[in-house]
């Protein structure tokens, strides 16, 4: 089953962390965490508390253990595909939070959302469309999708991974009306 992640982080500097994470499978469920950092973790850039509003002082109050909710990612979503819309940021704090957990950091990979969204597209409309069109026709519905109203990202990890999760959602309708001849 395909899933979309998001994560929030303390920073876009090089020691930054996981401090959020939220998940949306293709059916619609989700889980979101907020991630209480170890002691290790200490880097933290007001700048970007100002842009997701998570003060630190809430995630050491009000958030799951880092190794628990790594564990539980492990546990929910292994054997499945999972999906981001920077896998290069949000693997880094998936592998950051792996790591610490003293969990192997490629248990889970995230490829890019833009990869689902066109595997989606092409599967719907292969018995559709002629072969030498295909490719086309898979970068119109994508396209089409992308350009329906899209909110600023809300900087929030469940949020975002349920705009991931639309996103991909909007393109598997374009491509099954196109398919339809709608």
């Amino acid at each position: 089953m395909l899933v979309f992640l998001d994560f929030e982080a303390s920073s876009l500097a090089k020691r930054s962390y996981p401090i959020e994470v939220a998940w949306v499978f293709e059916d619609g469920r989700e889980e979101s965490h907020l991630i209480r950092p170890p002691l290790q973790w200490d880097d933290w850039d007001d700048a970007a508390e100002a842009i997701h509003h998570i003060p630190r002082a809430k995630l050491e109050a009000e958030g799951t253990p880092h190794d628990v909710v790594a564990r539980r990612m492990v546990a929910v979503l292994s054997g499945h595909a999972l999906f981001a819309s920077a896998p290069s940021w949000d693997g880094k704090w998936l592998s950051a939070l792996l790591r610490a957990a003293k969990l192997p950091r490629h248990a889970l990979r995230l490829s890019d959302t833009e990869e689902a969204q066109r595997e989606t597209a092409t599967a719907i409309l292969r018995d559709a469309v002629p072969a030498a069109a295909l490719g086309v026709a898979v970068a119109d519905v994508v396209a089409l999708a992308e350009f329906r109203d899209r909110d600023i990202p809300a900087h929030r990890a469940l949020a975002d991974a349920r705009d991931e999760w639309e996103r991909w959602c909007a393109v598997r309708r374009a491509a099954e009306d196109r398919a339809a001849g709608r």
